[in-house]
């Protein structure tokens, strides 16, 4: 198979998702019923970190081993790509050394000049811009609890961040509509909306964007690298805590999802995210069995078994 990176979501076709949440449906089953399944052993991922980590690297690295393979963990401070090796000779060299690569790094344009020197498939562990793995299992997650997600509104609360414009990314390609209410000064970049206007609508009240929606999802007011922001998002974002009242305008049925870690209190209140509508431990287990299903489509393409 062709090299293919797996660098945003738009990267895949809907039958390339469809077949991967298939796979993860099948390697999670097999991973309950502890039954071994080594499709990449003597294979060799190398995981490459800019940014801290902790279900990330813990998702990779396990998912990787209980494939049987092989995970190695660089951080730029201890490599020579932190000392100014370019990203170009980097991807030449370490995409020699191992079977497949993920990054998790600033700006996309890193893991992009990267991919574009590499030898074999690079999947984005986050960036700036997109964070396609988690919003991958966020769906498959949905679809295990409530079916498809195709035709249903998902709600967006908070920042303008690399969560949201995936998920916009995946309104498109799965057919949803995404509500986003963000503060003022913090408002989604309209450049980069898509030019099709009919997956999403913008609100300027967050408890209008819950009305009736399947699913409401928010992040961190301060992702990573804004620090030095927190105190002026922590104003800026009050009135935006997905709380109880929130929820109570979605539809009865909805979900409440969150990529973590989170603060109880600040983006989401702790009755709703230790409350009944919440499955972000589902969320969180489900990044595993997706990147698992993810490593082997891209390691060595789409499998066929035989019927047991």
């Amino acid at each position: 198979m062709a090299i293919k990176h797996f660098l945003q979501l738009s990267d895949f076709t809907l039958d390339e998702f469809h077949y991967v949440m298939e796979r993860a449906r099948i390697i999670k089953r097999r991973f309950k019923e502890y039954q071994p399944y080594h499709p990449l052993l003597d294979r060799t991922l190398v995981m490459i970190f800019e940014k801290n980590s902790t279900r990330t690297r813990l998702s990779f690295e396990a998912g990787m081993h209980q494939l049987g393979g092989a995970a190695i963990y660089l951080n730029t401070r201890d490599s020579q790509l932190g000392r100014g090796e370019p990203v170009e000779d980097a991807g030449q060299v370490i995409s020699r050394m191992c079977d497949i690569i993920m990054i998790r790094t600033f700006g996309q344009d890193i893991i992009e000049r990267f991919a574009a020197h590499s030898r074999v498939p690079v999947i984005n562990g986050l960036t700036n811009e997109h964070h396609p793995c988690q919003v991958f299992a966020d769906v498959f997650t949905y679809i295990e609890h409530r079916g498809s997600i195709a035709g249903k509104t998902v709600a967006w609360i908070g920042d303008a961040n690399n969560m949201l414009y995936s998920w916009l990314q995946a309104a498109q390609i799965f057919g949803f509509h995404l509500n986003i209410s963000t503060p003022k000064g913090y408002e989604v970049d309209l450049a980069r909306l898509p030019a099709e206007k009919s997956h999403y609508t913008l609100f300027d009240n967050p408890v209008d964007a819950c009305h009736q929606v399947d699913l409401v999802n928010t992040d961190v007011w301060t992702s990573m690298g804004y620090e030095a922001e927190n105190q002026a998002r922590l104003d800026a974002f009050k009135g935006w805590i997905v709380d109880a009242d929130k929820m109570a305008r979605a539809h009865p049925e909805a979900l409440f999802m969150h990529c973590l870690p989170a603060h109880r209190g600040e983006e989401v209140s702790a009755d709703v995210i230790d409350g009944p509508q919440s499955v972000v431990w589902d969320e969180a287990e489900n990044r595993l069995h997706i990147q698992k299903a993810l490593l082997e489509y891209l390691v060595v393409g789409k499998v066929i078994e035989t019927p047991n």
